[in-house]
């Protein structure tokens, strides 16, 4: 009997979940190589093989995310949406899978069935769905920002933590080639200590600072209002922007929904989305945390075109302070969003600052994302050697993690202090006055109404 046999016979005498029997799968695989068409033809593997997901909210981002789990190899067996037209691309393009449109229907009927739940809802439900499906000890991925409020964040963190799974938020990967590069040269010394760092994003691409809308339009059948409100205060559902209206002049050929709320365009609305900040930071700052070994910012400060209390603003610039970190300096982030970019610095030599980017600021040199500025101090350093693992990004990592082995590279505990500096960002954002932060209580200690807002409350009988 060779080693896979005896492998294999020690495993079936143990009565396995559905969870053990994957990271089993995972660990046979050290002892065997296995043709693919033996295993399941040139797809893929066999379906047996194949950790389970559930997704929920596949009308948007969720279709294009979804497909890059199951090319990862997850098999997609169920979906839920609460707009049955939203999520037709979906449904059309995986019929077999069963359909649902509570979330909570879903994981109660499918229990042992699923091994893994993909999130893809609006900011203001990502709290509900991803600790509904920790406490079943599923896998779960959760499109960035992890939550909409800190305490939410706190308690989602902690409870994955406790649950044992494999977590993944959908930031930009922070351990794909550019990532990585950017990390190996900042630590080779190639622009001497950071100080600084500019970040800016071209969003939002959806309206912000704006009203809300007079009226009230008939709920389709096809949609779920209020399950889709959640915890949010309870509003009157409004289908569409009149033409004209500066809410979709502003945003241009950049969005071509004319809704108010859904699909698509809740991003600039304080009670369902976190604005531009809080859709793009993660992804811009993964890297930067990464590389300067960032955890939470002590002061944060704000300055944005008039906002209208219920709606992000049009543009805004928010300043974070962190502290002195080990050996490593105090440094400065500045996020700058609504088109306003930094200053292009003269090592550029005339080029424009790309739409959005960030830009490394050191005592000895510049980096624009993982280029180094001036050209010909760049050229001191194409030596350094390429020592950071290239991963196999947001999907490839999550089910890595699910197979048993390394955590994916944006899990629950590292999205945690991201997810934090976007919303701190709009603490200051929406207070208008900054924001001096006690990160091991979770605390504003200065502005009471930043701290108001650090624990909101929820609505409709929902609670966490």
């Amino acid at each position: 009997m060779n080693a896979t046999t005896c492998k294999r016979a020690e495993l079936q005498r143990l009565p396995f979940t559905r969870r053990q029997a994957l990271k089993a799968a995972g660990a046979m695989a050290a002892f065997a190589i296995v043709p693919r068409s033996v295993l399941g033809g040139a797809a893929g593997p066999a379906p047996g093989d194949r950790p389970v997901l559930a997704a929920v909210g596949v009308g948007g981002v969720g279709f294009p995310q979804v497909q890059g789990c199951e090319a990862a190899g997850f098999h997609v067996a169920v979906l839920c949406d609460v707009d049955d037209v939203y999520a037709k691309r979906s449904y059309d393009r995986w019929p077999d899978a069963r359909k649902y449109r509570d979330f909570r229907e879903m994981l109660d009927k499918e229990g042992d069935r699923i091994d893994a739940v993909y999130c893809g809802t609006p900011d203001h439900t990502h709290a509900l769905i991803t600790m509904a499906a920790l406490r079943r000890k599923k896998h779960v991925c959760c499109v960035k920002p992890l939550t909409r409020t800190i305490a939410e964040c706190r308690t989602v963190v902690a409870t994955a933590r406790e649950a044992g799974v494999a977590t993944q938020v959908t930031a930009s990967p922070n351990t794909s080639e550019r990532a990585c590069r950017t990390c190996e040269l900042i630590w080779a010394g190639a622009i001497g200590p950071v100080r600084e760092v500019h970040i800016w994003s071209d969003r939002p691409l959806w309206p912000q600072g704006m009203m809300r809308p007079a009226g009230e339009d008939p709920v389709p059948a096809t949609f779920d209002w209020k399950l889709w409100l959640g915890p949010a205060p309870v509003r009157p559902f409004v289908e569409k922007w009149p033409p004209g209206h500066l809410a979709l002049a502003q945003v241009g050929s950049g969005n071509p929904q004319p809704a108010v709320y859904h699909p698509w365009n809740f991003r600039g609305w304080w009670d369902f989305g976190t604005g531009a900040l809080g859709d793009m930071g993660c992804h811009h700052l993964n890297t930067p945390y990464r590389v300067l070994k960032l955890k939470y910012p002590t002061h944060v400060s704000a300055t944005a075109t008039r906002a209208m209390g219920e709606s992000a603003p049009l543009a805004s610039i928010v300043t974070y302070n962190f502290p002195q970190r080990d050996s490593l300096p105090p440094v400065r982030i500045v996020w700058y969003d609504g088109g306003i970019r930094p200053p292009a610095p003269r090592e550029l030599e005339g080029r424009q600052l790309p739409a959005d980017g960030e830009l490394y600021v050191g005592d000895d040199g510049m980096m624009l994302g993982a280029e180094i500025l001036p050209p010909e101090r760049a050229k001191k350093f194409e030596s350094v050697p390429r020592t950071l693992p290239r991963r196999s990004g947001t999907w490839g990592e999550w089910m890595e993690a699910v197979r048993g082995g390394e955590p994916a590279g944006c899990n629950f505990d590292w999205a945690g202090p991201l997810t934090e500096f976007v919303l701190l960002g709009n603490l200051a954002i929406r207070t208008g006055k900054p924001v001096e932060y006690d990160a091991e209580q979770a605390q504003v200690r200065n502005n009471p109404a930043a701290d108001a807002l650090v624990r909101e409350p929820y609505q409709n009988g929902w609670t966490l």
